[in-house]
Order: structure tokens, then C-alpha cells, then sequence
């Protein structure tokens, strides 16, 4: 069974950055797309960028250009470097990782932007 751990999340002034970590578990990582989506409060979750297991990637356009999504197959981590970060990015981030018909979701991690 593959799971999921999120990690990096915290409080972080408007204009500051956070990198986000999801490591996860099982055997399938380096063929899998892995993504990260985020539920602000009062909202539905969104997709923010995804990467593919030959490393196209994909983003929002809220964050184009601010956010970047990487990952570590030998680690089985992906990233999320974001940068010039706004209180429009307060969110719960979760990570995700689909590989045919099978996803799985991270429990999510709290990013709070706020001076």
C-alpha cells in the first residue's frame, strides 16, 4: 500500500517562501504522475502543478511563475518550491500520486501566509 506524507508547511510572511515535501512509500513512485493540490478555506480543492514520470510538468496559472514542482525518484519525494507567496495561497496542500485507475492522497499540510 503506498502512502503519502506531506511536510514543510508552516506560517510565512506575504512575499516569503516555503518548500513543501511528500515522500512517499511502495514501489510504483518513479512511473506514477505526482501532484500537488490545495483546499483553501471555504473552497474546493484545486489542482496547483503536477509532474509526470518522464518530468513534464504542469501548473495552475495562479502560480505559474512562482511555484515549482520537482521530484527525486531515487528519494521518491516530490517537491513543491513556492515563492513570492500571497495570502491567496493559504491553503491546505495536499499531495497526490496517480499511476493508471490507482491515486492516493498525502493527509495534507497547513500553509498559512500571513504578516
Amino acid at each position: 500500500q503506498v502512502q503519502l506524507v506531506e511536510s514543510g508547511g508552516g506560517l510565512v510572511q506575504p512575499g516569503g517562501s516555503l518548500r513543501l515535501s511528500c515522500a512517499a512509500s511502495g514501489n510504483i513512485f518513479s512511473i506514477s504522475t505526482m501532484g500537488w493540490y490545495r483546499r483553501a478555506p471555504g473552497k474546493q480543492r484545486e489542482l496547483v502543478a503536477t509532474i509526470t514520470s518522464s518530468g513534464s510538468t504542469n501548473y495552475a496559472d495562479s502560480v505559474k511563475g512562482r511555484f515549482t514542482i520537482s521530484r527525486d525518484n531515487a528519494k521518491k519525494t516530490v517537491y513543491l518550491q513556492m515563492i513570492s507567496l500571497n495570502p491567496e495561497d493559504t491553503a491546505v496542500y495536499y499531495c497526490n500520486m496517480r499511476q493508471g485507475t490507482f491515486t492516493s492522497w498525502g493527509q495534507g499540510t497547513q500553509v498559512t501566509v500571513s504578516s
